[in-house]
């Protein structure tokens, strides 16, 4: 028999996320990078109890942008094999990832950079001002971020912060832009607020830091800015190195 599979199950748990949802969630992000999938519930329970032990490259790739996480991490089988489930579906597509068709976002993506990949950990750092202290703040986070063409989506990890925090961006040269997403510590002051907005970035010419502004609502229904940066920190998304930046990120010069 197939050993169920517990990470995935976990992950989508751990978003408050029905199988139906994550689901949908699976086509939406298929559709915004061009590449339409067919997922569906049953498909979710395949893949939760092991009947598929490794999905084919279009889902490993939506699976990447709605969890934020490598597909490695994800408690599948290496997606570099192919693998046929019981009933001769087959378990992912036989065909190397890099004969697929390329999308117009992905060609731009291949002109704006051609041999930089921004995948590993990344440090978050952003600073916002509480009206109701009366006081500058600082939110750090250790991200995963993940690319796919010309799109990242970064996600922090677990036990970096008390809250969560998810971006999605889109590049264009230099220019990093996208929205961000913070659930914030169900005790602190925010007392659990979930808050969101824009954010643009510059990468430097080393590609190893971006920097620009957030914009977003404040506990009162303002708008309000503030600096943010990413700062790189590994390449490497396997277990063992999200492991080590799981924590809270040290009070250094770069954090």
């Amino acid at each position: 028999m197939s050993a169920p599979n517990t990470a995935l199950r976990a992950v989508r748990l751990g978003m408050r996320m029905s199988q139906d949802d994550f689901a949908r969630a699976i086509q939406d992000a298929g559709r915004r990078a061009g590449q339409p999938n067919d997922a569906n519930k049953r498909l979710v329970q395949r893949w939760e109890s092991g009947v598929i032990g490794t999905p084919r490259p279009v889902y490993a790739r939506a699976l990447e942008v709605v969890t934020g996480l490598p597909i490695e991490s994800l408690g599948f089988a290496d997606a570099a094999y192919a693998s046929v489930s019981p009933d001769g579906q087959g378990g992912h597509d036989l065909v190397p990832p890099t004969s697929a068709p390329v999308t117009p976002a992905g060609a731009a993506a291949a002109q704006i950079s051609p041999h930089r990949n921004y995948s590993g950990i990344w440090l978050s750092r952003y600073e916002y001002f509480s009206s109701g202290r009366d006081e500058a703040f600082v939110g750090r986070h250790y991200v995963v971020m993940l690319q796919h063409g010309d799109r990242l989506t970064v996600r922090s990890l677990p036990n970096t912060a008390a809250g969560s925090l998810s971006i999605d961006l889109s590049i264009d040269g230099n220019v990093v832009t996208g929205t961000w997403t913070e659930q914030t510590d169900p005790s602190g002051y925010y007392r659990g607020g979930r808050y969101h907005g824009a954010i643009q970035l510059l990468v430097d010419p080393t590609g190893r830091r971006m920097t620009g502004k957030w914009v977003g609502f404040g506990k009162d229904m303002d708008v309000n800015t503030g600096p943010w940066a990413m700062v790189f920190q590994d390449a490497s998304t396997d277990k063992a190195t999200m492991d080590r930046y799981n924590r809270t990120p040290d009070l250094s010069p770069n954090a």
